[in-house]
């Protein structure tokens, strides 16, 4: 292999596509009654539970509810439907690349450096992920104080209508055997349980590469008891204060997309709540603008304190992601992640593998790596531009295909420990917050890191990945050829592969799952109340301690579900006692 080919697979890294071969058209719309946009929203509306969000728990939360009481579904972004680069696995990253207004991401850069971004769509996350599906552990269910039962009903409700078994090829089967000779064992097939050792796990997509989301789950609604606003974007909500013991949320105030005002209250009734779905950067977000939050951080705002809560923000974490390319002398599948290895040190190892199939320069889109999702950093950030990100792909785009011809192994570690916290910008609810998740602050996160890191090398010399590899590619040249690649807004360091724990810090990415900023014991109580005041909790990732398992949208779309059912228990249960 030549220097100029090393240079091109240097280059190449931050370009690995993440297609399937073929193409899927996009998927009707289902036929939701209750669907509407917000401009047709009334002035004034009244409902027994509202909630703010229709993400990945939201929508289960609604559709649950839904059943027994009347429900507000307040989404700021669009629907997911008939949008194919939402639907089809073959636009992948197409969405993440969208920084149009209307797009269903909405980019953000955390302070550390990394890019990121956040759902702004019907189904949340869960439309713009790369779809893999497994559940959390039955130690993290204990720990959460979950009933083990409802939770196991809960994610078969899900599954029955998002989850799928993957196809398994010749790359990814390398991977899983590589594992397994790695030491990365028992062998547990395919299973959505998470389990130590090396599986196959589910995905959103299904047999004709169709995504599946969280928003798929309202099909369970009862269209009766169910409104959802689209393009509605809460900027407070309103509590009573005078004659109360403690605030009591009773309304909030929404803004339609053409800037209208619109005011949504709880009907009376005990048992009515606000809930707030909005995910890890909305919920903290929208406490802090609605009067909730660390007081002079509120008064620095100009925001009128409800309640002086110090700890809505703190504990933000988002898992680190790191990633050895591996160029391949053999063509291989297209394949998102599929296989999983799950450490007994903490560490999980994944893989995703796949060349350009699309037709030409004006469709071509280069997967989670890709400079127009914003894992690229070629410029310092105050000299990152639109042109400067436009010439990096043009330049990507003239590369020959075989230089995307490979895969790479990546790991992500359990936890993190390391924390870090959110705080406002601005009182814009639309806009983003600053968010810093200080990546490897503890020590163990480093370390898991290297240890996973050492996991991907042994299985990318394993015998099983031989036909996957260049001999004449040693593992330093691999660890400098990904160094190389320009992924974060971080500083390089010449030869990490003398440092697998410079490579960690040099090369650090997210893998999208954030969580924190109103966590359980801190923020909210058990049952997902927000902590000094009445009728309002959140159910969503922001009240994670650790992310869930190896990719935590299973648990978030069946905390949805378990929340929705326990909420109508008590429900129940109170009106039987009045």
């Amino acid at each position: 292999m030549g220097l100029g080919m090393w240079r091109l697979l240097c280059v190449a890294f931050a370009g690995i596509v993440l297609f399937h071969n073929g193409f899927c058209s996009s998927e009707q719309a289902p036929n939701y009654s209750f669907t509407r946009q917000a401009t047709s929203a009334p002035s004034v509306s009244y409902y027994d539970y509202i909630i703010i969000g229709g993400g990945t728990a939201g929508c289960p939360l609604a559709a649950t509810l839904s059943q027994n009481a009347t429900v507000l579904l307040l989404e700021r972004g669009g629907s997911p439907y008939g949008n194919p680069n939402i639907t089809d696995l073959s636009a992948f990253g197409k969405a993440l690349s969208d920084l149009s207004p209307s797009s269903p991401a909405q980019r953000f850069i955390s302070e550390d450096g990394v890019i990121n971004s956040r759902a702004r769509v019907l189904g949340g996350g869960s439309c713009i992920n790369a779809g893999f599906y497994t559940r959390a552990a039955a130690q993290y269910v204990r720990a959460a104080g979950w009933d083990g039962g409802l939770v196991n009903e809960s994610y078969r409700w899900v599954e029955k209508v998002v989850a799928f078994r993957p196809p398994m090829k010749q790359w990814q089967s390398a991977v899983r055997d590589g594992l397994l000779e790695a030491g990365v064992s028992p062998y547990n097939g395919f299973t959505y349980d998470h389990l130590t050792g090396t599986k196959i796990g589910g995905t959103i997509f299904d047999g004709e590469g169709r995504r599946h989301t969280a928003a798929d789950l309202l099909k369970y609604a009862d269209a009766k008891g169910l409104t959802v606003m689209l393009h509605a974007s809460v900027h407070k909500i309103l509590f009573r204060i005078k004659g109360k013991k403690r605030p009591l949320a009773h309304g909030v105030v929404f803004r339609d997309a053409s800037g209208n005002k619109h005011r949504a209250y709880l009907k009376r009734g005990s048992k009515n709540e606000i809930i707030l779905s909005a995910g890890a950067l909305g919920s903290p977000q929208l406490l802090m603008l609605s009067g909730i939050g660390p007081v002079d951080h509120l008064k620095a705002h100009n925001i009128t304190v409800v309640l002086d809560q110090p700890l809505v923000g703190q504990g933000m974490s988002d898992n680190p992601m790191n990633a050895i390319f591996v160029p391949s002398p053999s063509p291989v599948e297209v394949s998102l992640i599929q296989v999983v290895g799950i450490t007994r040190f903490g560490g999980y190892i994944e893989a995703a593998s796949g060349e350009n199939f699309a037709g030409g320069p004006s469709q071509m889109d280069f997967g989670m790596f890709s400079p127009k999702i914003g894992q690229l950093s070629t410029v310092p950030p105050k000299q990152r531009s639109p042109e400067a990100l436009a010439q990096a792909i043009k330049a990507m785009e003239a590369l020959e295909p075989t230089v995307f011809r490979g895969g790479f192994i990546l790991e992500k570690i359990m936890g993190p420990i390391s924390t870090g916290h959110l705080e406002l910008k601005n009182k814009n609810p639309n806009d983003n917050p600053s968010v810093t998740f200080n990546y490897f602050k503890d020590p163990q996160d480093l370390a898991r890191c290297v240890d996973g890191l050492k996991v991907i090398e042994n299985v990318i010399e394993s015998k099983p990945f031989s036909a996957f590899r260049y001999d004449t590619l040693s593992l330093p040249l691999l660890l400098n050829m990904t160094a190389n690649a320009p992924v974060n807004l971080l500083p390089r360091h010449a030869n990490v592969s003398t440092s697998l724990e410079q490579f960690c810090k040099d090369t650090v990415m997210t893998i999208w799952h954030y969580h924190g900023g109103c966590q359980v014991g801190r923020v909210v109580d058990s049952e997902y109340r927000v902590l000094g005041v009445d009728a309002l909790r959140v159910v969503d990732g922001s009240t994670f301690n650790y992310s869930p398992g190896t990719n935590p949208q299973a648990t978030v779309m069946m905390l949805g579900r378990y929340m929705g059912v326990n909420i109508l228990k008590e429900r129940f249960e109170s009106l039987k006692t009045t």
